[in-house]
């Protein structure tokens, strides 16, 4: 039986309305077919990232900071070496090395040592001067009025309190041992103001006893370079003396604090422009780029002038200005 007109309509409207449906398939064909031409360049890029990634880890890992932190636990002979090793580096780079603090006879070199506490060496430098002309000796000192001794001595800070360690260092001196300093430690510490310190400092650079000086210089670097773990100064006193000869103590002293205060400095260390970095197991504590760590270096090493007013003969470094123009 023929069908209708109406019907056929109907029958054609209802094929079109089918027709997209079957380009579906097509559709979903490109859209695999992109996906799997864009595979290839994702895993390229993955694969540049990933080598990326190792590049930076061997290059963090190859770190002379990182190898220091993964060296192995050194046996005592290991230290003892490192650490005698280090000192003949040191002697090599401050062939100079000397107290910082201007004397010309060890009662000046007593008094400038107890004014050097909680200041620099070029502070009490720069006041010296003025305080020895007016009392040359501990006679003098003994003698004076202490508000006159204060304001002499008022630069260097804490003031009062170092005025009265000095009259009564004098008046020891005068009264004991006959206004002459003596040269023993055991005497030494009977000082009022002296401790093993300034004992050692005395002892080694007016009368050539050897003594070893920690200051907070000189016990950072000893904990830096791994030679004590000790705070108290006088553990790491004996530390590093069971370490050195006695022959090596003073100047070993010298050398040390002159890196503290040059180049491996409390808050940034110039690791980058350390001569002993390689043998230091702090290396990276600090600035490591060698161009930004120069910048760091202080005193002769950054071309400035060093603490003395009057540094020795050989001394590389300019001379320190004195007070009136600092």
């Amino acid at each position: 039986m023929a069908e209708s007109p109406a019907k056929r309509a109907t029958a054609g409207k209802a094929a079109a309305k089918k027709a997209p449906a079957k380009k579906a398939p097509a559709k979903r064909a490109a859209s695999t077919a992109a996906s799997t031409a864009a595979a290839p360049a994702k895993k390229t890029v993955a694969k540049k990232a990933a080598a990326k990634k190792t590049v930076a880890k061997k290059a963090v890992t190859a770190s002379p900071a990182r190898k220091a932190a993964a060296r192995k636990p050194e046996s005592r002979v290991a230290m003892v070496r490192r650490a005698r090793r280090i000192n003949r580096e040191l002697a090599e780079l401050y062939p100079y090395a000397h107290p910082e603090l201007d004397f010309t006879n060890p009662f000046e070199l007593l008094v400038a040592t107890v004014l050097s506490a909680q200041t620099t060496d070029l502070r009490v430098n720069q006041t010296t001067p003025r305080l020895f002309a007016v009392c040359p000796t501990p006679e003098d000192m003994a003698a004076i009025a202490p508000e006159e001794l204060e304001e002499l001595i008022r630069p260097t800070g804490f003031f009062r309190a170092k005025a009265k360690s000095l009259i009564g260092l004098s008046t020891a001196l005068r009264d004991r041992f006959g206004g002459e300093v003596p040269g023993r430690l055991e005497d030494l510490v009977t000082l009022p103001g002296v401790g093993r310190k300034t004992a050692n400092v005395v002892l080694g650079n007016a009368f050539g006893v050897p003594g070893i000086t920690v200051d907070t210089h000189f016990g950072r670097l000893a904990r830096r370079f791994g030679w004590t773990t000790q705070e108290d100064p006088e553990k790491v006193e004996a530390d590093v003396a069971a370490i050195f000869p006695k022959s090596e103590w003073t100047m070993l002293s010298h050398r040390v604090v002159f890196h503290g205060r040059r180049v491996c400095h409390s808050r940034k260390p110039a690791c980058g422009a350390c001569p002993i970095a390689p043998l230091c197991p702090a290396y990276g504590e600090g600035e490591t780029d060698p161009d930004k760590a120069r910048k760091l270096l202080k005193y002769e090493l950054g071309g400035q002038p060093g603490q003395r007013l009057k540094p020795p003969a050989g001394y590389p470094g300019q001379p320190a200005p004195p007070l009136a123009s600092a």
